[in-house]
């Protein structure tokens, strides 16, 4: 079997992929050292004003994107198409959700 990432939610363990394990098959869990929530590293979660700052200034040396006006128009297309799909499928999709934390 191969190691494989995963995080701990609600009391659980949530495989990051889908695992094709026998039943009943013993694991060894060992938290990653060193991060915290999202993979952050406690310096990376400093709320300090000078983080804060740094963190501002680093998000706003990223350049802006540049698309033109038929990109635009395709990226609009795709948002919609991903929007009416996710509105057809809400309840099902709700509904594996709901059955997963069962």
């Amino acid at each position: 079997m191969r190691a494989i990432h995963a995080t701990w939610i609600n009391g659980k363990i949530v495989p990051d992929e889908p695992v094709d394990w026998p039943e009943g098959c013993r694991l060894t869990v060992d938290a990653a050292p060193g991060l915290s929530f999202a993979g952050m590293s406690d310096d990376e979660q400093d709320s300090s004003p000078e983080a804060i700052a740094k963190w501002i200034a680093e998000f706003d040396a990223i350049p802006p994107v540049q698309m033109t006006s038929e990109e635009y128009s395709r990226w609009q297309s795709i948002r919609n198409e991903q929007r009416n799909f996710e509105l057809a499928n809400f309840d099902e999709n709700a509904a594996k959700l709901q059955r997963m934390w069962e």
